[in-house]
């Protein structure tokens, strides 16, 4: 499928481009580009993977001119570039929507001016229902992406787009943060014990955006179905690993813009998915502006349909966390005693 192809990963630098490298390198793919604005980490990597196939661009996807300079010639693009640290964008919700709508803006018209084949924008559970400013941003991103989808022939260009939660141990993920706690001797600090959250390694991530490369048309939302934890759960499964099992929790209070359980679909768009056993498929709403033969009825679909949430999907105990949690590089390596870094 990527044989001799060339790949763009925009904020490639991240925790998700990493894994995509770690996954392609090795393969029989053309070459991989990674636009993002940040030089010190594109030497890291340039130097780490030490790699003819890794081509990097710095850029800005806020600028479209340097958009269009890393997209000509390319094949696929996985849009990752974002601001996603929910307290700097509630802050800055300016920037979030610079960077997150007007970004995926440049990013989506850039691949269509080069003809690019497939795009994949990565999305977030807090797109539902949002109620700070990095979702309502990421909300917005979607509606970019697939309105222009549908300005498009896709059978020139392809673009949909994925939707996820909490990955693990990556860059903003609380997982290092509770190591680091329990290394110091300082009590794990939890705003709500009961607060759940979904949980995917990310190579689900990559799995996922993998999966909607292959079976998505244009304006598709992919989700996996993923397992959630609470934030109880979770702390107990890290204090069991490391061997500190009595180890204090003290209860902090819900921060600015945070829910208690996060939304993967919403009850309008369960009313229209497609389940594929380990994912969904959300179809685009296709309707025009012709609202009229809409509104006068409704939909009993909708009525009878239920959000699919971090509250009501397969719930994680002690154990079963603890299994999650192994599958992490981060964990397996801190529980082994060697020297444990989490994914940047």
């Amino acid at each position: 499928m990527f044989e001799n192809k060339t790949l763009l990963i925009s904020g490639g630098t991240g925790s998700f481009g990493n894994a995509v490298l770690r996954r392609f390198l090795q393969t029989d793919i053309g070459e991989i580009r990674i636009l993002s604005r940040d030089e010190k980490k594109q030497d890291d990597m340039r130097k780490r993977y030490a790699s003819d196939k890794l081509k990097f661009y710095i850029g800005d996807v806020r600028d479209p001119a340097s958009v269009l300079n890393a997209m000509r010639g390319v094949d696929y693009v996985f849009h990752a570039a974002a601001l996603k640290q929910v307290p700097s964008c509630e802050f800055h919700p300016m920037e979030a929507v610079k960077t997150n709508v007007i970004g995926t803006e440049n990013a989506t018209e850039a691949a269509i001016q080069c003809g690019v084949k497939r795009m994949i924008c990565l999305s977030t559970d807090k797109a539902v229902y949002p109620i700070n400013a990095m979702g309502i941003s990421k909300a917005m991103m979607e509606k970019v992406f697939v309105a222009k989808s549908r300005n498009v022939d896709p059978a020139r260009t392809t673009i949909c787009g994925t939707r996820y939660g909490n990955v693990m141990a990556s860059r903003g993920s609380v997982i290092p943060l509770f190591v680091n706690q329990i290394k110091a001797g300082q009590p794990i600090t939890i705003t709500d014990p009961e607060m759940t959250r979904f949980m995917m390694t990310l190579d689900d991530a990559v799995d996922l955006v993998l999966y909607a490369f292959e079976h998505g048309h244009s304006g598709d939302i992919f989700v996996q179905k993923a397992p959630a934890a609470t934030m109880d759960t979770l702390a107990r499964a890290l204090t069991a690993l490391l061997g500190k099992p009595d180890h204090p929790i003290s209860i902090i209070g819900t921060r600015h813009g945070e829910k208690n359980h996060e939304t993967l679909l919403s009850r309008e768009e369960m009313a229209h998915a497609e389940d594929l056993e380990g994912y969904f498929r959300v179809p685009p709403d296709l309707r025009d502006l012709n609202y009229g033969k809409y509104v006068e009825q409704g939909e009993k679909r909708i009525s009878d349909a239920q959000d699919y949430t971090s509250e009501n999907t397969q719930r994680l105990d002690v154990e079963g966390m603890k299994a999650l949690l192994m599958k992490l590089d981060f964990i397996r390596d801190l529980v082994a005693g060697r020297p444990a870094m989490p994914v940047d």
